[in-house]
């Protein structure tokens, strides 16, 4: 205080809003400096302003933060007698003439205040939704990161059981391995899996030379119950190259030439091979 002034309390108000010509915010800043007691009252409107200013929607003004501010914003004329009178005996000077440009000031700085205030609630609630869906994102990155691990277990574990599946009661195909010497007219045959035939029926083994001579028969045979059977050291002619050989079904006694259709048949490897 100097010389027992003050500063009204409308003006304060309008310092602390920063609604005052730089020439009149001068004049109460540099008052404030000397003046306690409008220090005081200085600091406490800039109290009510902050938490006017953060006060959000899930979060209500104080009630007597609101109702005092709006009390000093109100504050006029008549009003001034109270302010004084709680300073103490001090006079009260106005900066500028009080009036009702003064009061519309003061209230657009507060609707200005908690324009922001919504703002920066919007803010906040896209954030807020932001965040929701990057947790969901996550935890479903989470869930695929242990499923995949889950399903690499099970495939290196040395426990478990690896098994092919195939048609069921596929037939098996004939076969038949031939180790043929032509030098001593050597010729051992085993088949498998070879069809039954009827009694006036059997197979027939041949040698199909290489020099394009026609085929030498080399035995006949009849399959087991299980499909096998074997031509052993035939009596066929010695030094007689084979290109292939191959089995045909023939009449139970057996015939000179082969009658089509060849059941199995395989070429022979060159001598060495």
């Amino acid at each position: 205080m100097t010389g027992g002034r003050h500063i009204s309390q409308d003006d304060l108000t309008l310092y602390a809003l920063q609604a005052l010509s730089p020439e009149e915010a001068a004049e109460v800043r540099a008052h404030v400096r000397e003046c306690e007691v409008c220090r005081e009252l200085v600091a406490e409107i800039n109290g009510e302003l902050a938490l006017v200013a953060l006060s959000v929607e899930q979060e209500a003004v104080p009630e007597g933060a609101r109702r005092r501010l709006m009390a000093k914003l109100a504050a006029g004329g008549a009003g001034s007698a109270p302010v004084a009178e709680a300073r103490g005996r001090g006079e009260v000077v106005p900066i500028r003439p009080a009036g009702k440009a003064m009061l519309w000031t003061a209230w657009g700085a507060v609707a200005a205040l908690l324009v922001l205030a919504v703002s920066l609630e919007v803010q906040v609630q896209r954030l807020s939704a932001r965040l929701r869906q990057e947790t969901a994102q996550t935890a479903r990155l989470m869930e695929a990161s242990a499923h995949a691990k889950e399903v690499l277990g099970v495939m290196m574990a040395p426990t478990a059981q690896r098994v092919v599946l195939t048609p069921a009661r596929t037939k098996a195909m004939p076969i038949g391995r031939a180790i043929y010497l032509p030098a001593r007219g050597g010729l051992i045959f085993q088949a498998n899996n070879m069809a039954a035939l009827p009694e006036d029926k059997t197979y027939e083994l041949w040698v199909i030379p290489m020099n394009g001579a026609a085929p030498i028969p080399a035995g006949m045979f009849r399959p087991d119950w299980a499909g096998n059977a074997s031509v052993m050291m035939p009596e066929i002619p010695w030094n007689v190259p084979a290109k292939a050989f191959g089995v045909t079904i023939e009449k139970a006694g057996g015939s000179a030439t082969p009658t089509a259709p060849i059941i199995i048949s395989g070429a022979a490897p060159a001598a060495g091979e």
